[in-house]
């Protein structure tokens, strides 16, 4: 796992994911401050907003960050502009071929992290150029492949099929999970739901108190026909449930999300209409408390379960 902490120049394996709506400057900065790497979310962000949140970002901490972009928005150009222009230094690139912006990226002296959702992709991603695999399970929260492979199953699969540094991400809120993804294969964790509910996440307070008070089952992959989305099961939800089973088309189904929603639940608070995306993880997530709390109980968490997994040796 001391690839990741030596690609990004960070102390711990633990990254921040770049979450729309969730991802702003103050978790990216906090993320890193207590030695992870924070990204900032520039999927819910318009090009100068992007730059207001690089600049405060750099302002509230000295340890690497990144930007995660997720290919399938609009702006990409201006996007790796600012990127470029603003000196970051880390991207993660997701929902979309990473053959596009690898080498631009790579020719700017970037460093850059594809996500993948099978084993096929995390191949492609390498012969594009990668520095690294963010291998991303089922469990997760917002938008998801269509393979709907879990984590405990994908990790190993890609492991098998890239020698490059492996990130796991999916359904790991805790240093047991974050244990289980390393003895997978991977070399290090990307963690979305858990900040996403910190005091530092952007995201509104009630979508954070809806995120600690889903149990288990309140989440769903939903609108596959689009691009799959994990959802908490509110009246957005349950429209969308209605619709699917009485097979809408990809019309009506996009005339339903509309525009906004996401921004509406996530970040305005609407929990009836707006979109709320969260991963399966959401069920052990049963406070809001800083980044740096949450940090602390990870590698603590991690290391006291490292010690006494290392005391149940077989004997052959």
């Amino acid at each position: 796992m001391e690839r990741v902490q030596t690609l990004f120049n960070i102390k711990y394996p633990v990254i921040a994911g770049g979450m729309v709506w969730c991802s702003g400057w103050k978790l990216a900065s906090a993320v890193s401050n207590a030695g992870g790497l924070g990204l900032i979310g520039a999927g819910s962000m318009h090009p100068e907003t992007l730059v207001e949140h690089i600049r405060k970002t750099q302002q509230a901490t000295d340890k690497p960050f990144g930007v995660n972009v997720p290919l399938l928005y609009p702006e990409q150009e201006k996007i790796m502009e600012i990127i470029v222009s603003e000196g970051v230094k880390i991207v993660f690139t997701s929902a979309g071929s990473p053959k596009k912006w690898t080498q631009f990226l790579h020719d700017h002296g970037i460093v850059v992290t594809h996500v993948v959702s099978s084993a096929a992709f995390a191949e492609k991603s390498e012969a594009a150029g990668v520095d690294a695999i963010v291998a991303e399970g089922f469990e997760a929260g917002g938008h998801e492949g269509r393979e709907e492979t879990t984590t405990m199953a994908l990790i190993p699969s890609v492991r098998k099929a890239t020698g490059l540094p492996l990130i796991a991400a999916g359904g790991i809120g805790c240093g047991q999970q974050m244990l289980a993804a390393m003895a997978l294969g991977a070399d290090g964790v990307q963690i979305g739901s858990l900040f996403a509910a910190s005091e530092e996440s952007s995201a509104h307070e009630a979508f954070k108190k809806t995120i600690v008070e889903t149990g288990e089952g309140g989440t769903k992959l939903m609108l596959k026909q689009l691009a799959p989305v994990r959802l908490i099961k509110n009246e957005f939800y349950k429209k969308v449930e209605e619709a699917e089973l009485r097979g809408a088309s990809v019309d009506e189904l996009k005339e339903l999300l509309g525009k906004g929603r996401a921004k509406k639940g996530m970040f305005e608070g609407d929990l009836f209409e707006g979109e709320l995306e969260i991963g399966q993880v959401a069920s052990i997530i049963n406070r809001v408390e800083p980044v740096a709390e949450i940090m602390k109980r990870l590698i603590v968490d991690y290391n006291s379960s490292l010690e006494q997994i290392s005391k149940k040796v077989f004997v052959m």
